[in-house]
């Protein structure tokens, strides 16, 4: 029977829903799966058939070492989504390559380590109107480290800017749009290029709340129906992404994050094609559709019957 390994990280342990509906639905599918922590030294990596992202959720605090591992477990078996992508995607300067290519992004300052984080600041106020906005890492997940500010509340952000500077992350300036509060983010998820669900959720970042603690929560998930511009932008911005990538197959799993700007039009806020929620609770039959994904990316030659445990 061909094992898929189904990654996530110690730390996680337990904190993904969507990996019960995912177990079940391979094994409706014949296809055995193992939960392993990418970072077990102990796990035989070449034991299993292929490696599928779940919830490796600690690589933004360990990132060189992650994609250390990204490499060396896609030199033994397929990786998915595979290195590329991930090595792109797990730094949000992608934002940056979708705006060149020409995809609607919510407008975005990076701030770099040798940059001056006060001054920066003010040169964004001065460029944008919204009355609040919001200071995240360039690597993160999640809200950790992210925070919403009142354009009067400039010093505590430059501190926090220079805090995450300090410590070599770079950081993203962005507006906080008001659509966030009145109608959410919508994600849409795709599994090898074709639709399957939506689904909203509420403002995860309240004034004067404190960072996350951790990746793990979500709040104010329910199913939603996708707009037809919101599915015609997401599509687009899946073209967008092979063409940048310059991938040959479509992406077998991603998400895309969307709010509308001032004037009502979508905008890209977060392409997820690492280790993205894929909300199968408010979707039923998703996980399904997932593996029967997975099973048509699976090299026939790794079928094989094994005796041995991983």
């Amino acid at each position: 029977m061909t094992t898929l390994a189904l990654i996530s990280a110690i730390v996680a342990t337990g904190h993904d829903e969507d990996l019960p509906p995912l177990i079940d639905a391979c094994a409706r599918a014949g296809l055995q799966t193992r939960t392993l922590a990418w970072d077990d030294a102990s796990v035989a990596w070449p034991r299993v058939d292929a490696a599928l992202l779940r919830c490796p959720w600690d690589y933004t605090e360990r990132l060189p070492e992650f994609l250390a591992w990204c490499e060396h477990t896609a030199r033994a078996v397929p990786l998915f989504n595979p290195l590329s992508v991930i090595r792109w995607n797990t730094d949000k300067h992608y934002l940056r390559d979708l705006a060149q290519a020409g995809v609607p992004v919510v407008a975005t300052r990076f701030v770099e380590p040798h940059d001056e984080p006060l001054e920066t600041l003010q040169e964004f106020l001065r460029e944008h109107s919204a009355a609040e906005f919001v200071v995240k890492p360039a690597v993160s997940a999640g809200s950790r480290d992210t925070q919403r500010y009142r354009r009067e509340q400039e010093f505590a952000a430059g501190n926090h800017i220079a805090r995450l500077l300090d410590e070599n992350r770079s950081v993203m300036l962005q507006p906080y749009l008001d659509a966030v509060d009145s109608s959410g983010e919508t994600a849409l998820i795709f599994f090898d290029g074709r639709f399957s669900h939506a689904i909203r959720k509420a403002a995860q970042l309240a004034p004067g709340d404190a960072q996350a603690a951790t990746p793990f929560a979500s709040k104010g998930i329910s199913a939603t129906t996708a707009a037809d511009d919101e599915l015609a932008l997401a599509e687009r911005i899946l073209a967008a992404t092979q063409r940048v990538l310059r991938l040959e197959t479509p992406l077998l799993y991603a998400r895309v994050d969307l709010l509308r700007d001032p004037q009502g039009q979508p905008c890209l806020l977060e392409l997820e094609l690492t280790e993205p929620s894929l909300f199968f609770a408010q979707a039923p039959g998703a996980a399904d559709r997932l593996v029967q994904a997975v099973l048509g990316r699976l090299p026939h030659t790794s079928v094989r019957t094994r005796t041995d445990p991983v």
